[in-house]
Formats: structure tokens, sequence, C-alpha cells
């Protein structure tokens, strides 16, 4: 997938090692700000910010704008991403909205439509 040593635990992770889960019949509607890596599974509406790291998993569905250190999209996002290490979209995944990040990923199969700005 990703071949990067210092990525690679953000792709490693399962469920499990999650201190935060939303789950898939969840439906959340405003701002989620948290500190540890969160994995979305359900739909959220609204604005997520981190410290952290953010999984958003294969069924689930984010309207909103994102700030986060690594953000890995597997499911679909409307809203603007602002990914300080690193934004990777996985074949499964689609993001409709501007991107900005140090490093971007798109992985064949996945859906962009927006802007990139690439930052050091």
């Amino acid at each position: 997938m990703f071949d990067s040593t210092k990525d690679a635990d953000l792709f490693e992770l399962d469920e499990n090692d999650f201190d935060t889960l939303l789950a898939s019949d969840v439906k959340f509607t405003g701002n989620i700000r948290f500190s540890k890596p969160f994995l979305i599974k359900g739909t959220v509406t609204g604005k997520v910010s981190a410290d952290s790291d953010l999984v958003i998993d294969t069924d689930a569905v984010v309207k909103a704008d994102i700030e986060a250190a690594r953000v890995l999209v597997r499911g679909k996002v409307e809203g603007n991403i602002n990914g300080e290490k690193l934004v990777f979209v996985t074949s499964t995944g689609s993001v409709k909205g501007d991107i900005v990040s140090e490093q971007l990923v798109l992985e064949p199969g996945s859906t962009f439509s927006g802007k990139c700005t690439m930052v050091k």
C-alpha cells in the first residue's frame, strides 16, 4: 500500500487499536475534537479537528471539514481536508473538497474532486 515506514503504522491499525470509535450505526452532527487516533465508521456532519490521526472507514460518510495530523480515507468525504503530515485516499475512498497537506497519496481507483496544495 504505502511503503513509508514512518506512516505504515497508520495502515496497520485495526479497530481494537483505537481508543475512540464512531460506530457504523451512529450519525453525528456537530464538532468533534480529539487528541488520540480516531476511527469513523458511521456518518459525521460538521467539523472534525484533531492533534492526532483520523481513519475514515470504508462505509463511513463524512460531510465535514477535517483538520488532523494524518488522514486515511477509505470511505467518502465531502469537505476540505487539512492533513498536516499526510492525506492518503485508498482505492475505496473518495474526496470531494480541497486538500492541503505535506504529502498526498491517491491510490488507483480512488476519486478526488477539488484542488490540492502541498505544503512543507
